[in-house]
């Protein structure tokens, strides 16, 4: 199925308690299915815990802040340091962002943990995306929702350790 039949049926999903910033905003939708989209031929699924109060729910992009798109807007750390280490490691048209939950649980200054009701939620999207990428988890939580290779999460002081594990995944 293809980008916007996705992002369609993720704005009308309701999972859990968490809060689906794609009901929300047709903004946050076009910027979804245009990543989408300009990722489709990714052999390579990079997959974090769920959307971030400072990225994804604000900007509608896994693991990219509003800062990263408009250049305004909050930043997110998280963001900041898997797009430069991408860039720097040369990945960025190879790999596909996602979360085990797309949509944020959490308020708009937190986040949480999310339910296994909510991670199985949203296993159909991350199904359908996985398709015959190689998948690689991006943090302990990822790493037991998914079964697949762990990379450490760039948060709290993990940046060096992330970029580390990625390349030694990746060579």
């Amino acid at each position: 199925m293809g980008a916007s039949s996705l992002v369609s049926r993720l704005a009308e999903a309701q999972i859990g308690l968490t809060y689906n910033q794609y009901t929300r905003s047709a903004l946050l939708r076009k910027r979804l299915a245009d990543y989408l989209e300009r990722q489709a031929e990714a052999p390579l699924l990079l997959v974090g815990e769920a959307a971030g109060y400072r990225g994804a729910r604000v900007s509608g992009v896994p693991f990219t802040s509003e800062r990263q798109l408009t250049g305004a807007g909050p930043a997110e750390a998280t963001a900041t340091i898997m797009h430069s280490v991408l860039a720097e490691l040369g990945l960025e048209s190879k790999v596909l962002l996602w979360n085990v939950v797309p949509t944020h649980p959490g308020t708009s200054r937190s986040n949480r943990r999310p339910t296994k009701a909510e991670v199985a939620a949203s296993r159909p999207f991350l199904a359908e995306l996985a398709g015959s990428r190689e998948l690689v988890a991006v943090g302990r939580m990822a790493q037991a929702a998914l079964g697949a290779p762990y990379v450490r999460h760039p948060s709290h002081g993990g940046a060096a350790e992330f970029r580390a594990g990625l390349r030694r995944l990746l060579s």
